[in-house]
């Protein structure tokens, strides 16, 4: 890690999500991608200043990002590394106006999350970390302070994560596995962050994702102590042949016999 330069990865983050905000609060546009998912003129500027500075700070690192055409599977196959890049996590919050929108660079390295960085433009917070980077919240360019997963305690009801835009049909029949538990909603990659600072304990992920929704929140969780994976237990991968995820649980702690509900094998 000493060749990546964090904090410069932090500002660039910082930055964009600052234009976010501006384009939030002065009035946007919306259009519609082929696939029929909302863009907005605040998705196009993030990306535009992300890509800069990435190609500034960290030259000759490719990306994969949102707004972008991608490289096909026999370019990217050959990445070690590779920055995987949301500009505007929530474009369906964005619009709604609830403020639970983001912005997500996450960096990969063989398939696996090396460091996230997740700016939370409303409230001005930015959230970093990865596997042996503790994970951190600075709000308003004030200090960074150190976040931590909290694992449930016995007696105590699990606090589950839910989708706000994304609610999913599946996810009714899994939560009736657990006897006693109390769910939260939030938007975005913003679940990670919760997840990382304690407000929760599993966000279980049944419905599609794409990489770059998960990237830079997967690190964050694991600089935060937590666990993600596939339902199965199984690795959870990135810069894959097809950019689309399949369901997850991310949750506070690595021992599933503090959960003894979860059954992984049974998802």
């Amino acid at each position: 890690m000493r060749d990546l330069d964090m904090s410069a990865l932090m500002g660039i983050a910082r930055l964009a999500g600052q234009t976010v905000l501006e384009i939030y609060r002065a009035g946007f546009t919306v259009t519609e991608k082929d696939d029929r998912t909302p863009l907005t003129t605040a998705d196009t500027r993030s990306g535009e200043i992300i890509l800069a500075g990435l190609a500034r700070t960290f030259p000759g690192v490719p990306v994969v990002c949102e707004e972008t055409a991608n490289a096909p599977y026999a370019e990217r196959r050959k990445y070690k590394r590779c920055f995987v890049v949301d500009p505007l996590d929530g474009t369906k919050e964005f619009i709604s106006r609830n403020g639970e929108f983001c912005v997500c660079i996450g960096l990969v390295e063989d398939g696996e999350p090396l460091f996230g960085v997740i700016h939370a433009p409303v409230a001005d917070t930015l959230y970093a970390g990865g596997p042996g980077i503790p994970a951190v919240r600075q709000a308003a360019g004030g200090p960074a302070e150190a976040i931590r997963a909290v694992p449930p305690q016995p007696g105590r009801p699990l606090v589950i994560l839910g989708s706000k835009s994304h609610p999913s049909p599946d996810m009714a029949e899994y939560l009736s596995r657990f006897p006693d538990y109390r769910l939260i909603s939030r938007g975005s990659a913003l679940k990670f962050c919760a997840l990382a600072e304690g407000a929760c304990h599993l966000y279980p992920r049944l419905g599609p994702t794409w990489e770059w929704d998960t990237a830079a929140g997967h690190a964050i969780v694991l600089g935060a102590g937590g666990v993600m994976t596939a339902l199965d237990g199984s690795p959870f991968r990135y810069n894959k042949p097809e950019l689309l995820n399949g369901p997850f649980l991310a949750r506070s702690f690595s021992d599933c016999a503090a959960c003894p509900e979860l059954l992984l094998s049974r998802s």
